[in-house]
């Protein structure tokens, strides 16, 4: 695997996995804020695609600001082996969860109005579009043959050379799989997939209930996370379109999605 360590050179660098350690909530959010993903026009995939866009809406609803740089090996830069990842001051932080936590720890937060049991609520949703709609992306574009074979082995192998590209696919595919298999993913069908994935959006359309976001006191991170996963699913040109229906079925969810891009970019 490609390893770029421009990232890592400078001194003083901390990989993060909570906002408690020494030094984060002292210091202000720094100006220099870079966030890495993949390209956006010719590799990036639907799941990496949906996590990206949450944690930049979810930055922009903080009012921080960040630069986006694109790197062919984002994931093998990341801590955790997921994208995005921040470079912020002499952090690392990976995924949105962590990122939330760290912004948390600098006093800013989009959940201060929300009581217990409101924030309990909104991890338990945040929880379903992980394991449900995230789970269903992987498992189109990595267990599918029709998805794979058209759209994810050329997109992802696109930026190495052959037969790294061969390698790489077939390296990231077993991972992939392997996950799926452990969270009983791998073996559904098509119509399981989408059944999932159906419920899962009735479930967050009953949330919304008429209201702007998922609570009256404004957007949080559930809303950001919703936003970019089926804004995702919405702009992502696929050889299976079952994904685009089901979520047009629901046109509070899609009015939250264009409200959402409208406000925030």
């Amino acid at each position: 695997m490609l390893l770029d360590f421009s990232l890592i050179e400078d001194e003083g660098i901390n990989e993060i996995e909570s906002p408690l350690l020494s030094g984060v909530t002292q210091e202000p959010w720094p100006k220099d804020v870079k966030l890495y993903q993949p390209y956006e026009l010719n590799q990036i995939l639907l799941p990496d695609h949906a996590n990206c866009l949450a944690v930049k809406t979810f930055l922009r609803m903080c009012h921080l600001n960040y630069e986006v740089v694109y790197k062919a090996n984002a994931e093998a830069m990341s801590p955790t082996l997921k994208v995005p990842f921040i470079k912020a001051g002499q952090f690392v932080v990976a995924n949105l969860e962590g990122i939330v936590q760290f912004v948390n720890g600098k006093g800013i937060m989009l959940t201060e109005k929300l009581d217990n049991e409101q924030k309990a609520d909104m991890r338990a949703f945040m929880s379903l579009i992980h394991n449900v709609i995230e789970n269903a992306e992987l498992h189109i574009c990595w267990a599918d043959k029709l998805t794979y074979n058209r759209v994810t082995r050329v997109r992802h192998g696109s930026v190495y050379p052959w037969p790294l590209s061969y390698m790489q696919n077939w390296e990231k595919r077993s991972q992939v799989i392997k996950k799926l298999k452990a969270l009983d993913w791998y073996n559904k069908t098509l119509d399981d997939v989408f059944a999932e994935v159906e419920a899962c959006c009735e479930a967050l359309n009953t949330r919304l209930d008429g209201k702007r976001y998922f609570f009256e006191e404004g957007p949080t991170e559930l809303d950001a996370l919703a936003f970019g996963h089926l804004s995702a699913i919405l702009k992502t040109s696929l050889p299976r379109c079952e994904l685009v229906s089901i979520v047009k079925k629901y046109p509070q969810l899609v009015d939250l999605v264009q409200r959402i891009r409208k406000e925030y970019f």
